[in-house]
């Protein structure tokens, strides 16, 4: 598609958004809070669509979120707020300041140099902490693996992934001891150290962690379906099946 093409598409969905803001019930209720739950589950559909490599879906849950914006833009300018120039404005002289690799003349040798670049730049413009950048209302997954990168980006990390693998067991250690010592309260946050040193390994891996488990989750979905259906086949419920019988069917279900 050209960009003139793109570009009438674009002011299109700007048409249509107006359109409905003035003259749909349901869009003219609208407000940035009552919007912000739908966003947050429609990125979470476009996460699954990318894990399932289903580019149809990609492409339709990205211009779910594409409205998104257009509406928050369009809910801003009513009241002089911002609009979708200012919005779209902001991200352009964002991404010029931000890659002075590009737009000026810095030199860099890699994508870690620009990645603390970009962090060191966010500093100079105001912020107190690198970890500013962290949404609150993240998942606690994500919102480590996030923290792991900000503070990485500024030099705060380990140099060989074998010190992450012994950061690791360290932490096993600590929750076993807390285990045998049946300390309930230390035992959740060794477990919590434990997690974060994992998510930690997984960045010096090259594997994003939330990917990971989303792909572990899906696995076990599949085959535990796969157990459900041979148990209705056999008219046993599950909790009657012994291990053996359980687990007959799962390696069943892995060789599918």
């Amino acid at each position: 598609m050209s960009r003139k093409n793109q570009l009438q598409a674009f002011d299109r969905l700007l048409t249509i958004m107006d359109e409905l803001r003035e003259q749909c019930p349901w869009d003219k209720k609208q407000t940035f809070e009552s919007l912000r739950h739908l966003t947050i589950e429609e990125t979470y559909e476009l996460g699954d669509a990318i894990l399932d490599n289903d580019l149809n879906e990609i492409k339709n849950e990205l211009g779910d979120l594409l409205l998104h914006i257009v509406f928050y833009s369009k809910i801003g300018s009513e009241t002089n707020s911002f609009d979708i120039e200012s919005v779209t404005t902001g991200i352009c002289e964002k991404l010029i300041h931000r890659h002075p690799h590009i737009y000026g003349d810095v030199t860099v040798t890699d994508e870690e140099e620009v990645k603390r670049n970009w962090e060191a730049l966010k500093l100079k413009e105001g912020k107190q902490s690198v970890l500013q950048g962290v949404p609150k209302s993240l998942p606690a997954l994500v919102k480590a693996s996030r923290i792991q990168d900000k503070v990485a980006g500024v030099g705060f990390d380990w140099e060989q992934p074998q010190q992450v693998f012994e950061k690791v067991q360290e932490e096993l250690a600590e929750l076993q001891a807390e285990i045998t010592a049946e300390n309930q309260d230390e035992i959740e946050a060794e477990f919590g150290d434990v997690l974060f040193s994992m998510i930690n390994y997984a960045r010096f891996l090259k594997v994003n962690p939330e990917d990971a488990l989303e792909r572990t989750n899906k696995k076990f979905i599949k085959r535990f379906m796969h157990l459900e259906k041979r148990a209705k086949e056999l008219e046993k419920p599950i909790k009657e099946m012994n291990l053996d019988e359980m687990n007959t069917y799962w390696e069943e279900a892995k060789a599918l």
